[in-house]
């Protein structure tokens, strides 16, 4: 098993079954002490999304804080599911996402959703993001739809969109 699946998995078992939040090890690669990414971490149940919640910039000391902090959050605070139950863990798989420095693009419809993210801006702060490599998203134009829909943007009539792209490294238990 992946070590960055291993430590959300830990972070999410110990989450459920104790309402605790695990202390970071001190024994895991040097990159997770060092780095500092933005992190999504994503919990399937079979094929069914069952919690996703991470950060398009780091905003905590590193990576292992990143990943620990992003999987209890997508176990008990994605407001679209209830919260992970312990029955569950068993059946649940995780993933997580390390993702690049957002660039920012002129020319969103270019992008190629199955290689890079998209991020969607508008200048009061509403903020949209859509990871990469998603089935059923086969256009940029889906991808930035998507996105912007997340984040109450409409393309239609809001003026001044910043578009940013990022690229990602998908880390599974399998």
């Amino acid at each position: 098993m992946n070590e960055y699946a291993k430590l959300a998995r830990r972070a999410i078992e110990k989450y459920i079954k104790h309402r605790k939040i695990i202390d970071i090890p001190d024994n895991l690669p040097p990159e997770f002490y060092e780095k500092k990414n933005g992190v999504f971490v994503s919990i399937h149940k079979g094929k069914e999304l069952r919690g996703c919640i991470g950060t398009y910039l780091p905003v905590h000391k590193n990576l292992a804080e990143e990943i620990v902090l992003n999987a209890v959050t997508a176990c008990s605070q994605d407001n679209r599911f209830f919260p992970v139950s312990p029955e569950e863990l068993p059946k649940l798989s995780i993933e997580v996402s390390i993702l690049s420095e957002p660039e920012k693009i002129a020319n969103p419809e270019s992008l190629d959703p199955k290689k890079y993210g998209v991020i969607v801006k508008a200048p009061d702060g509403r903020c949209g993001l859509l990871l990469p490599g998603l089935e059923a998203i086969e256009t940029a134009w889906q991808q930035i739809s998507i996105a912007s829909e997340k984040a109450g943007i409409n393309l239609a009539t809001e003026k001044k969109l910043d578009f940013f792209r990022f690229l990602v490294k998908k880390y599974s238990e399998e």
